[in-house]
């Protein structure tokens, strides 16, 4: 027996994705997947999470993405895209690979990156409430304004201005300012700074990389500026600019209170709207660099660079990254004041997404921290004062993006809804203008929350998902955040969502209550809608007629004896990923991350034998399990639950006899399960009930490409492989095995153990991981096929759940649809196809899966669910697809992965015709992870 050649084990590997964690600059490591044997676009674009569907949801994310819209509706107007500078920081974890392939699952990169989140972070020093800030903050804000090399004085006019400025050379594009140096020198340390105090760079005194060094040094400058790199306020910067105090409360487990006060509002939004200033300067000059004119690229120095790099901190980074979201996104609108203003007569109008501006009145004195400040000389009279209003770019984007969220996820009533939203945005289109809401007595009433977020910062360092609770009501800072698209990367995008399609819902509102749990579920109109932060929605969304769009999942499955009303869930998180937190995370181990998953284990290149590997498989019993196995769902419930109208929220808000209104303290409460099972082996159903009482994570197994040409003679004596073909020959006639049939190979290096889940279920449900493993591995070895160190008494790494092997398929609406015979980065969450549509095809051969080598009606067990509603037509589009797409789901996957949640185990769902056992669990080893639940 010859060892194997590095040709041959290219070909071998060809199509089995590699999974990495390297370091990328400061941080921790970023985890990639890549198919470095293969040149093949089709296969090196396997992914295994979901592509955005919308371009008003593409800020979800800080890193380069491609939306995939549907080609059914109109393309939606954007900005323009050209170079651009990267400011290289993006959102922690990922939120691409925040929605697997599998409906309620997440990527690799993701499942990774929760243990080093940036909800992790500790609360920023001195940002406590939304208005003025503590004692240290001023003074620090005071030294910029007063000192001699810093920051000029602006009032709230000069600000406005800058920003018009700004804006109109931002979309010249390649107009001749880019090449006035001078002239941008001139209008930087004229207006907005102070000029240095010395030389930096004598050549050219006056270049952009002067004035790049001025506005970095401002920005980086301690305790004076939001840092948004911290979840907290990311999702409160819409709040700062549109939001009262006591009217647009959020909870997410900060310190953070409100300001006492609108006016003490204003001190923060002043700051914040100074802070988009500078760095939308910076970033205009670091565009003109990054686009590559010679004026600019010619004078840069490497030591301009490197200074660059160690200045600009994670808090500049995610400056410009906000200027970039206010400059795509964000236009500022100048006008009289005395031709624009309302009188009693005309009210402004009450429509909710009006709202979406915020006209800020240039006639009131302000403190600048503890400096005041007389803008009476600032002053112009009544006649020559303007009103500037923030309006965003592209409301129809983002109103069509609700839609789609709406129908993906099939809201009732969606039709009146629909109708709803587009008057509102007829409103806004025609720019109508509104006021600034005056706050009435409500301001005397008590918090929506108490004392929540007081008693809960201290459990931030075990918190890899905030817990968002929000106070909604008609026009929002939540519902206007969205609407103008000022969204930052990371999970605020969903809150948002949700948010705006609730507050768009008067009826919605009226029975849900004015208080949102973001985190957790709710039920209304016969249907249950929950967030993929719950435990809850992670199991329920494998079931079918459930649906998954950008972090909401919605189902049929309505919970027992409850009505419409929120629900928030109670879950343990597991000990082993609490203590594997920050600098313990399994992501800072790189090497043993690419060690424990490579594909020749840890044999060396040069000693690589056909019988170090084996063709891995779920099925391999002594004593074949039962057939026909039937599971049926029976109940979700809440065994410690009140019964729902006595703690649902009153819809208008229960007023206390002092006129103050009441404050919610949400109530968490334990989710259970209950099933029913029956074989052939049995003449009674079975009845489980099974607790979620962890917070377990789901992973979708990365997509693989076994090759067609090789193939597989094994060993008639072992489970190893004798020998393999990777060019054509026949093995002198001998029975082979494709490896498009039987997947990658799997080397002797990785253990694992294949149990049936009717004999896991059988088990009590105190036996733990390492006593289900015990025995003899389920591949067996030989300690005479090698002569390296003998292995065989390594315990077994992973589990792996047998959900495929004598199940019933489940029944089928669709009996005529072809099961999946194609390896591919298609999601489980899409809607169906039309039967009489013909699907997409993929061009590369390399991506044919193995053929199905079970009975024809065993394609049924891939459910086809009812079609939602369809989407309102478009005159003058044809519609090329349908929407109805493949679904896959079932009462099985539900119970296998509540029986997770139950034993608190992570696990990885490997759908076989999508990606083979083998490359399924050198994934588990990669995260470090101990379970595979291998489904048809």
């Amino acid at each position: 027996m010859s060892n194997l050649t590095e040709a041959e084990i290219d070909k071998l590997f060809s199509g089995a994705p590699q999974f990495f964690a390297r370091s990328h600059g400061s941080g921790a490591p970023h985890p990639s997947v890549a198919f470095p044997l293969n040149e093949e676009l089709a296969i090196r674009d396997l992914t295994d999470f979901a592509p955005i569907g919308d371009d008003a949801w593409g800020s979800v994310t800080a890193v380069p993405r491609l939306i995939r819209r549907d080609p059914t509706t109109i393309p939606s107007p954007t900005a323009k895209t050209r170079p651009h500078f990267n400011s290289r920081c993006r959102e922690r974890p990922g939120m691409l690979s925040m929605q697997g392939l599998e409906k309620g699952t997440v990527g690799y990169q993701a499942a990774l990156e929760l243990s080093v989140a940036d909800s992790l972070q500790e609360e920023q020093y001195g940002f406590h409430t939304l208005g003025s800030k503590a004692p240290p903050i001023v003074e620090q804000r005071q030294r910029l304004i007063m000192s001699n090399d810093a920051l000029r004085h602006l009032d709230d006019a000069s600000i406005m201005e800058q920003l018009l400025k700004v804006e109109e050379r931002y979309h010249k594009g390649q107009a001749p300012w880019r090449r006035k140096s001078q002239e941008l020198y001139n209008d930087l340390f004229g207006k907005v700074l102070y000029p240095p105090t010395r030389t930096l760079d004598p050549r050219e005194p006056h270049g952009l990389a002067v004035q790049i060094h001025a506005l970095v040094k401002v920005l980086a400058a301690s305790n004076a500026w939001t840092d948004f790199s911290r979840v907290e306020w990311r999702i409160r910067l819409g709040q700062i600019l549109w939001g009262f105090p006591l009217d647009d409360e959020v909870s997410d487990g900060c310190s953070i209170e409100d300001g006492s006060d609108a006016q003490d509002r204003s001190e923060e939004r002043y700051w914040l709207l100074l802070q988009i200033l500078l760095a939308c300067e910076l970033l205009i000059r670091l565009d003109a660099i990054t686009e590559g004119e010679d004026i600019a690229t010619h004078l840069l120095k490497k030591s301009d660079v490197h200074k660059f790099e160690k200045e600009a901190n994670a808090s500049v980074r995610w400056s410009l990254v906000l200027a970039r979201s206010w400059l795509e996104n964000i236009t500022v609108c100048k006008t009289n004041a005395s031709s624009n203003s309302n009188s009693p007569e005309s009210p402004a109008p009450k429509h909710w997404l009006t709202a979406l501006t915020s006209r800020m009145n240039l006639k009131h004195e302000h403190m600048h921290g503890a400096h005041y400040t007389d803008h009476t000389q600032h002053r112009h009279n009544a006649t020559t004062e303007y009103v500037y209003t923030l309006q965003g770019r592209f409301p129809e984007r983002q109103v069509d993006g609700l839609l789609h969220f709406a129908r993906k996820l099939r809201w009732p009533g969606l039709e009146e809804s629909t109708t709803k939203i587009s008057e509102n945005a007829m409103t806004l289109r025609q720019g109508s203008p509104i006021n600034i809401p005056v706050l009435t007595s409500d301001i005397r009433r008590s918090s929506y929350f108490g004392d929540v977020q007081a008693s809960t910062g201290k459990s931030l360092t075990v918190i890899r998902r905030r817990k968002v609770d929000a106070a909604l009501h008609a026009c929002g800072w939540l519902s206007k955040s969205y609407v103008s698209g000022l969204m930052l990367p990371g999970e605020a995008l969903p809150h948002f969502l949700m948010s705006t399609l609730l507050e768009s819902d008067s009826e919605a509102i009226a029975k849900l209550g004015p208080v949102a749990n973001l985190c957790g579920g709710f039920v209304y109109s016969n249907k249950s809608f929950w967030s993929t932060a719950c435990i809850v929605g992670r199991v329920l969304a494998a079931g079918r007629g459930s649906v998954e769009c950008m972090g909401w999942i919605s189902s049929d499955v309505i919970p027992q004896n409850f009505h419409d009303g929120w629900v928030s869930v109670t879950a343990e998180d597991m000990r082993d990923d609490v203590t594997r937190l920050g600098k313990k995370a399994r992501i800072w181990g790189k090497k043993a991350v690419e060690r424990e998953s490579n594909v020749l284990g840890d044999a060396e290149l040069t000693d690589i034998l056909p019988a170090d590997f084996i063709i891995p498989h779920e099925a391999t019993y002594e004593s074949r399990p039962p057939s026909n196995i039937r599971i049926e769902f029976k109940t979700l419930a809440f065994p410690t639950r009140p019964d729902s109208s006595n703690s649902t929220p009153s819809p208008e808000g229960a007023k206390t006899p002092s006129g103050s209104r009441e404050a919610i303290n949400p109530q968490s409460y334990p989710a259970s399960m209950a099933f029913s099972v029956s074989h052939d082996a049995t003449d009674q159903d079975i009845n489980i009930d099974l607790s979620l009482k962890n917070d377990v994570y789901f992973v979708t197994a990365h997509p693989c490409a076994a090759s067609s040409y090789v193939k597989y003679l094994k060993s008639p004596s072992s489970p190893t492989i004798q020998q393999i073909d990777v060019g054509g020959h026949d093995f002198n006639g001998k029975p082979t095995s494709p490896a498009i049939t039987t997947g990658h190979p799997l080397h002797r290096f990785y253990t694992y153990a294949a149990i049936h889940l009717t004999e896991l279920l059988n088990r009590p449900i105190s036996t733990s991981l390492e006593d289900l493993m015990k025995g003899p591995p389920s591949h067996g070895r030989s300690s005479s096929v090698s002569s390296r160190t003998s292995i065989g008494n390594r315990p077994q790494r992973v589990l792996v759940i047998d959900c495929i092997t004598g199940f019933a398929p489940p029944p089928s609406p669709d009996t005529d649809m072809p099961s999946l015979s194609r390896m591919s980065s298609i999601s489980s969450s899409f809607a169906l196809e039309p039967q009489h549509t013909t699907p997409i095809q993929l061009s590369s051969p390399q991506l044919e899966r193995r053929r199905s080598t079970a009975p024809p009606n065993l394609s049924k067990y891939e459910r086809v669910d009812p079609p939602p509603p369809p989407p309102p037509q478009t005159p003058g589009v044809k519609t090329e697809l349908g929407a109805r797409r493949r679904q896959f789901g079932s009462d099985l996957e539900i119970l296998v992965r509540a029986f997770c949640a139950a034993k608190g185990w992570n696990a990885l769902i490997s759908r076989r015709r999508r990606s083979c056992l083998a490359c399924s669990i050198r994934e588990a080893g990669a995260l470090g992870w101990r379970v595979v639940i291998r489904v048809e």
